[in-house]
Parts: structure tokens; C-alpha cells; sequence
């Protein structure tokens, strides 16, 4: 393992100091779009829409975006993606698509089909790569990559459906891992393999004092469970009494900030946190510098095209639903502090396709962004534009305040007197003072979104608070079936799954005001 580790670092060190040819982010995507367009002009999708006489076009993206459609999920699927799943060659992209990962997001109530091609996991691995040779800027100690990597995902278990395997995205890339790679991964097969949660995290546990960790990734939620039963099993007081070599955590999905007091109390010394932003339809972007914001740099150079749709009223209906015809923009035309949804068009065979995240700029010249939430997950009842990344904000700001941690909370709009109104759901231990809690949340809620401030005044005419143990979160999340892995709890709650929260409350015994 430790002459891993040197050859790793030493790795590391030398591609750093190795001179890289570098284009414009813009021209990048320009010849992205170009071999994708050339790969699959072959396919059904690129002779339905000519991609042999796009290339020919002189403004290849204009031509592109007159001529393709912008896909969400159940148009992409219900035309052409099923005909994958039927075991037909040639759909969307060359060759007969072997993977699907089943992604949920955190809305939907069934699993989404998303296509892993041979292409992807190429652009996932190469990535992956650029991601590992970009720390050494964080002078990082050799005895963290003498350690073992914890990798705290899904199921590698994958089932075979006739045509395809299916599973989560993690077990798709851990089975194409090179080699030397599984000598530092960690819980390895055989617990990788476990569909039960709970079983998953007793046996790292249960093996947590063999291993010697020095990198960990996964959702923060879930490493703060695991870390905490290991502390527990054990009888020690922080993750580092039993892996000192502890130093990078490699997290995504959803905003670590909520979560980082959690983090202070159960380590012996600071970690590095690293953002990420893998989806099954590809690595889009990672943090290579640390920054106080956890910007992340999009890459424009492998196997993804990407376009940006203004997040507004002329593109989205009140339900984060796209509209017909978007409006969408490409890097040359975005600009900073502005919520834009992301439209993908991948090696993966998505064309135009509405991931479901929203970006926002804050560095143009470098192209970084951070992900302040989902196209479903704003809260918008009369103009209140109130995004997960507000949300996030204003919770923690009031959480400080009061001197408690709140890491899971969401929130429901309702008709109030005529108009509207907000209900959070926050999730503590504590004892809090609800009304003044309520007060404070509102407050700062007016500071960090000026829309949201207009509307209190109007049409927003209430809202209230409710605190709620902890546990509750993840007990709904375990009745629906998305404990564990990559689910996380939706910060705004909509149709069925609200339905479903409400009835599970009513079954908790817990009275509404």
C-alpha cells in the first residue's frame, strides 16, 4: 500500500509539472459538440435530425440548437431511450448500450433509466484522473495517499434484465476501476456489494479499525451516520482516533455548508472538503482550487456539451417544469450571479437534455460555478424565486444564531388566507423556540433574497416553523425507499412526495399547527 501511495503521489507530482496544451472553455465545447455530432451521425437520433449535414453547417452550434429539441427526462426516454432498453443498437448513440444507472434525483417516485455507455465511463475515469493530478496545489502529506480511499456509495451489485445491467452508478464505474486503483479502495466487494443500507454500514464499522483512511466520498449526510456509529462502536471521540491519516473528503450532491459544524465535532483536525458534480450522465465538473465558495470548474473538454437556460418565468412554469422551445445560451453569452438550468448533450447519447440541476456563475473567465439546486426544488408560489441555495443560507445563518446544527430541513408552500405561505420542517434535537426561530428564518431570509422580501410584503403572507426530530428525516426516507447512498432529502417538498410526507406524519402522531 505505501509504495502505492509514493507511485501515486510521485504520479501526481510529475503531471502537474507537465506543460498542457489549452484552449478557450468556449472552443472547447465547440469541438465537443463536433465529435459527439460525428460520432453518432450513424445513430437513429442523428439521422432523424441530420447530423451528416450539421457538421457541414459553418455555425455548428446555431444549426445544433435550431434543429434538436430540448429533452427532460420523459421525452428523451418515452422517444428514444426505451428502444435502448429492448436491447436496440444505434438509438442515440453507436454500439448496444450495456448499463442503465437508476437515478431518482430526489423528486421523482420511480427510477429514472439513464444510459452508461462504454464512452461514459471513459469520460468518468479521465476525469477522475485530471481531478486525482490536481491535488498537488493542496500540498497534501504523502500519508494520505499512502492510506485507503472510502468510497460510500450504492450497491456494485448490478441486475441483468436480459439486455442490460442495471444499478446505481457507483457499482457501474467500481467495476470498471483500473486494477491498481481497488488496492486502495475501500469497503471493497464484498460490502460494496450489500443492497442493505444498514447492513453496509455496520460492516465498515465492524471493519472500520482494520482500514487506514485517508480519503473518504459520499454524501455528507450519510458519511456524518457512519462516522458517528464508528465513534460509538468504538467508544473514542472523533473519526481520527481511529484513522489519523484522515485528510480529504470528496463530497457531492448536495451542499456541504449545513454540514460542516457536524463534521467540526466528530474530527480530531481539519479536513480538506472537495466538491464534485458526477451524474450518471457524466462528470460535469469538480473543485481544483479551495475556495471559500466550493466553485467548481465545468469540464468543457470531454465527451459533454453543455447549455445554459435562464432559470425564469419565460422558460420554467411555476413547477420546475421546462417549457417548449427555451431559451438557451452557451458559455460566450452567460453571465455571473444568474440561476441557470443545464441542458447536457453526452457521450452518454443525451441530446439537449434538462439534467434537473441549476448553476450559478461565479467566475466566467475560468467557467465555475456552484450548484444551488434543482429546476423542481425552487420555491416560487408569487414571485418569491427562493432557490435551495437561499434556503441553505438563511437555515444555517439562524441555525448559528440559536446555537444548534439543523443539516436536514424542508420546506412546503400553501395557500394561506387567500394567497400564500411557507411551512418548514427543520430537523432537531434541540429544544428551539419555535416563534422566535421562525422570526429570525423569515428575517434572513429578506436579507439574503430581495424578491423574497418584496413578496413578504404582498402575496407571501405567512410563515410558519415546525421542528421535528432529526430521525423523522430518515425514517420517511427508509418508508419510501431511498435510505442510504446517493438520496438525499428534498429541500422543497411537491405533489406526491408531499402527499407522502404528510401521510407519514399523520402516522407519527405528530400534530400540525
Amino acid at each position: 500500500m505505501a509504495i502505492l501511495g509514493r507511485i501515486v503521489k510521485g504520479t501526481i507530482d510529475i503531471g502537474s509539472k507537465i506543460p498542457k496544451r489549452k484552449l478557450s472553455p468556449v472552443k472547447n465545447q465547440v469541438r465537443t459538440l463536433k465529435k459527439l455530432i460525428a460520432k453518432a451521425r450513424f445513430t437513429a437520433f442523428g439521422e432523424r435530425y441530420n447530423f451528416s449535414s450539421l457538421l457541414q453547417q459553418k455555425n455548428l452550434i446555431d444549426a445544433f440548437q435550431k434543429t434538436v429539441p430540448a429533452h427532460d427526462y420523459q421525452s428523451m426516454f418515452n422517444t428514444w431511450w426505451y428502444r435502448c432498453l429492448n436491447g436496440e443498437p444505434f438509438v442515440t448513440w453507436p454500439d448496444h448500450i450495456k448499463y442503465f444507472a437508476l437515478s431518482s434525483g430526489t423528486s421523482e417516485s420511480s427510477s429514472k433509466h439513464i444510459p452508461v455507455t462504454k464512452d461514459t465511463l471513459k469520460q468518468i475515469r479521465k476525469v477522475t484522473a485530471r481531478q486525482i493530478l490536481g491535488m498537488n496545489q493542496f500540498n497534501l502529506p504523502r500519508e494520505i495517499f499512502d492510506s485507503g480511499i472510502l468510497m460510500l456509495g450504492g450497491s456494485t451489485h448490478l441486475n441483468y434484465n436480459g439486455t442490460y445491467y442495471e444499478g446505481d452508478l457507483s457499482g457501474i464505474t467500481t467495476g470498471s476501476s483500473p486494477f491498481w486503483f481497488q488496492h486502495f479502495q475501500k469497503p471493497g466487494k464484498r460490502i460494496s456489494q450489500f443492497k442493505d443500507w444498514n447492513s453496509k454500514l455496520e460492516e465498515i464499522t465492524l471493519n472500520a479499525k482494520k482500514w487506514n483512511i485517508g480519503i473518504v466520498c459520499g454524501v455528507p449526510a450519510w458519511m456524518q451516520i457512519l462516522f458517528e456509529k464508528i465513534i460509538d462502536h468504538y467508544g473514542v471521540k472523533t473519526i481520527h482516533d481511529i484513522w489519523p491519516n484522515l485528510g480529504i473528503y470528496v463530497h457531492g450532491g448536495v451542499s456541504i455548508a449545513p454540514y460542516r459544524k457536524s463534521f467540526e465535532k466528530i474530527t480530531g483536525k481539519p479536513l480538506v472538503y472537495l466538491d464534485t458534480y458526477l451524474a450518471s450522465e457524466g462528470f460535469i465538473a469538480y473543485q481544483d482550487k479551495l475556495t471559500e465558495d466550493g466553485s467548481m470548474k465545468l469540464i468543457t473538454d470531454v465527451g459533454i456539451f453543455m447549455e445554459f437556460v435562464p432559470f425564469t418565468e419565460e422558460n420554467f412554469d411555476s413547477d420546475g417544469n421546462m417549457l417548449a422551445n427555451p431559451k438557451a445560451i452557451t458559455m460566450n453569452d452567460v453571465e455571473l450571479n444568474k440561476e441557470y438550468a443545464l441542458l447536457l448533450s453526452t457521450c452518454s447519447g443525451a441530446w439537449r437534455y434538462l439534467i434537473g440541476d441549476t448553476v450559478r456563475f461565479t467566475d466566467i473567465d475560468e467557467m465555475r460555478v456552484i450548484i444551488t439546486g434543482r429546476t423542481k426544488h425552487f420555491l416560487s408560489l408569487c414571485g418569491e424565486h427562493l432557490s435551495v441555495d437561499n434556503m441553505n443560507r438563511a437555515c444555517m445563518d439562524t441555525a448559528n444564531e440559536f446555537g444548534i446544527i439543523i443539516n436536514e430541513f424542508t420546506v412546503v408552500g400553501v395557500p394561506h388566507e387567500g394567497l400564500f405561505a411557507h411551512r418548514w420542517y427543520i430537523g432537531s434535537d434541540k429544544t428551539v423556540d419555535t416563534e422566535l426561530f421562525r422570526k429570525r428564518l423569515d428575517e434572513n431570509l429578506c436579507l439574503i433574497n430581495d424578491d423574497y422580501r418584496v413578496e413578504r410584503s404582498a402575496a407571501l403572507k405567512d410563515v410558519f416553523v415546525e421542528v421535528l426530530p432529526l430521525q423523522h428525516f430518515h425514517d420517511f426516507l427508509k418508508k419510501i425507499g431511498r435510505f442510504g447512498s446517493s438520496n438525499k432529502f428534498p429541500r422543497v417538498l411537491k405533489g406526491k412526495r408531499l402527499e407522502e410526507w404528510q401521510q407519514f406524519l399523520a402516522e407519527k402522531g405528530f400534530i400540525k399547527e
